[in-house]
């Protein structure tokens, strides 16, 4: 089939890198004037790497490892610990925090040098019963089998099938950045998640030398933004204990960059005929559970399988790719939505559970993303387990 894919981000590329080694014929529209280098550090857990997996990609020795998760007050008493080692032990892929410039450049590998048009953005898609076309701001169209919409949290595709308004602006935004950082956690397997009343501020080793690093705060669309935002962040947590006082003073203004984060109820069915959509064009969560790109990487493994059923007409494979998906994503954006990312856990709670029933819960957890073999003979999330 021949594929119109909008949107060169991590989603958009990890679509035609299948779609592609299936046999498909695939372009890619993308409305930024080149290749997107910007953002900080994604966190890979094992459900995102079994896929990356499938797709050819080998992240043995990229980025940082994640091995333990220490929860911590803003005076630097420890509330709780969780061992990702054990559920890498039991499913077969590690956590990994990778700039986000790394895991393009490793999705980008080996496809065709003109696969991608930049500087093309989409203003609309139509459909009818033989094919879908996609618009652009140059006054051209791009006709195929199929569009899929990966154009992210302003998606103009998931406007057009939706309507405007449906994504929502959560509690709170991030401040981050991925910078040069020398204290003692940079070069370690252990990311602190460290929460006052002030936000919340999360440290995760991403490979060597580097660190990636954020800030939650209070945030509505209306909030203008400060003159000097590294100077709001010091006032607001420069006091916090070790070492984040050190990782303020390191940071730079070129280091930092802002989200607001944003959410949106997931759909059973997200398209329409021969248009979808996949990663945040069709479910947009806050950062959380840290599961957006990985959620993204298992909307393509499945679309991908799904694509593959010849027996059905094409509207009917995008249908069964979106109620496959409704289940898995529909669970990780509401555990998303309900645990902001500054709560604050009791103090009692990180007495009274200890590490190994922290531990088991991250299992089960892990369990309902990380069910049933991978071709390549690793683990994978269910719905790509499901044939």
């Amino acid at each position: 089939m021949h594929v119109i894919v909008i949107g060169a981000g991590v989603g958009g590329l990890a679509v035609a890198r299948r779609l592609l080694a299936d046999g498909h014929t695939v372009r890619v529209f993308e409305k930024a004037p080149e290749r997107r280098t910007g953002g900080a550090a994604l966190t890979i857990f094992g459900n995102g790497a079994a896929v990356l997996s499938d797709l050819g990609i080998d992240l043995e020795g990229v980025g940082g490892r994640i091995d333990r998760i220490d929860a911590r007050t803003a005076s630097g008493r420890l509330r709780t610990s969780m061992d990702l080692a054990h559920t890498a032990e039991t499913f077969g892929f590690p956590t990994r925090s990778i700039s986000r410039r790394r895991i393009v450049d490793l999705l980008s590998d080996g496809l065709p040098d003109d696969l991608i048009r930049y500087g093309t953005g989409c203003v609309g898609v139509t459909h009818d019963a033989d094919s879908a076309t996609a618009r652009f701001d140059d006054g051209t169209t791009a006709v195929g089998d199929l569009v899929v919409g990966a154009d992210g949290i302003h998606s103009v595709v998931r406007r057009q099938l939706w309507g405007d308004d449906t994504v929502r602006p959560a509690s709170f935004g991030t401040w981050q950045g991925l910078s040069p950082i020398d204290i003692d956690i940079t070069d370690t397997t252990l990311h602190y998640m460290i929460t006052g009343k002030e936000g919340a501020c999360g440290l995760i080793p991403a490979g060597p030398g580097l660190l990636q690093w954020w800030f939650d705060v209070r945030w509505k669309p209306t909030d203008p933004r400060p003159d000097a935002p590294l100077d709001m962040l010091r006032r607001r947590f420069g006091h916090w204990a070790y070492p984040v006082p050190e990782v303020l003073a390191s940071a730079t203004e070129d280091d930092l960059d802002f989200f607001g984060h944003r959410w949106n109820k997931v759909r059973r069915v997200w398209g329409e005929g021969r248009v979808t959509l996949l990663g945040d064009s069709a479910h947009t969560m806050p950062p959380t559970l840290g599961q957006g790109a990985n959620q993204t990487f298992e909307d393509a493994w499945v679309l991908g399988r799904e694509l593959a059923d010849e027996s059905r007409s094409v509207p009917d494979r995008l249908r069964a790719y979106e109620l496959a998906r409704y289940p898995r994503v529909n669970l990780v954006s509401q555990m998303a939505k309900r645990n902001p990312a500054n709560i604050r856990i009791p103090p009692i709670l990180g007495r009274r559970v200890p590490e190994t029933a922290q531990t088991k819960l991250l299992g089960r957890f892990s369990n309902r993303l990380n069910e049933g073999p991978l071709p390549t003979g690793g683990r994978v999330p269910s719905d790509a387990a499901r044939a």
